[in-house]
């Protein structure tokens, strides 16, 4: 008997910077997806050897060509954002990119168009909202509640039962205790020990971390 295996879906990189680089990476050990190219400003660049296309304008031709899944690659939490909505609109299905070297534990959810670096551990029941990055090494124990377009920088270790809102960046090496609740449009400065609730909109920076100013809503 003849098994017919699915052809890998033919999916297309939003973005061609660094970020970008190490998506590609995790995509090119992915057997379901095949990588079409990027879109970037830099028609005569690569990424890892992937083509640079040509600009956001392709996108309507890519899927019409039959490039139905995209991974907006930008780092930048309101540009991915706003760049995710967009491609759902035209079309696309954003897929999520996990490394093989990610530890994911039972009762994880993943939304559309995660990124999960190696080395990063997500614990028990915890949620990871729709195109969020949890970066290179970093850590969110059980039950924890991440929203959408966050950004958990490397190295960041988050203890059980911490929220974080929509659109928030927690800087490289960032530690939250047991049970912290970070509002939305936050940025938490690299190293920082988030001992008590940042309210939304929040600079917080220091050892314990402390709100510095307010940041400005969109």
């Amino acid at each position: 008997m003849l098994f017919h295996h699915a052809l890998p879906n033919k999916t297309v990189i939003i973005g061609a910077g660094g970020h970008a680089k190490v998506i590609v990476d995790i995509l090119l050990h992915d057997p379901h997806v095949e990588l079409v190219g990027c879109i970037g400003h830099d028609p005569n660049a690569n990424v890892l050897g992937l083509r640079v296309l040509g600009g956001d304008e392709l996108l309507p031709e890519l899927l019409a060509q039959g490039v139905r899944h995209a991974f907006v690659a930008i780092g930048n939490n309101a540009r991915r954002h706003a760049l995710c909505k967009q491609a759902e609109a035209l079309g696309f299905e954003l897929i999520n990119a996990v490394s093989p070297r990610a530890y994911l534990a039972t009762g994880v959810t993943l939304c559309q168009g995660v990124a999960v670096m190696p080395g990063s551990i997500i614990q028990p029941d915890t949620r990871i909202g729709s195109y969020s990055i949890i970066n290179t090494g970093a850590t969110v124990d059980h039950d924890g509640n991440i929203g959408t377009a966050c950004h958990i920088a490397p190295g960041c270790h988050l203890s059980g039962n911490v929220t974080v809102g929509d659109e928030s960046f927690l800087g490289t090496g960032v530690s939250v205790i047991d049970g912290m609740h970070i509002g939305e449009g936050c940025m938490i400065g690299a190293g920082a020990a988030v001992i008590r609730p940042i309210p939304s909109y929040s600079l917080a920076v220091g050892v314990p971390a402390v709100v510095k100013r307010t940041l400005l809503q969109k």
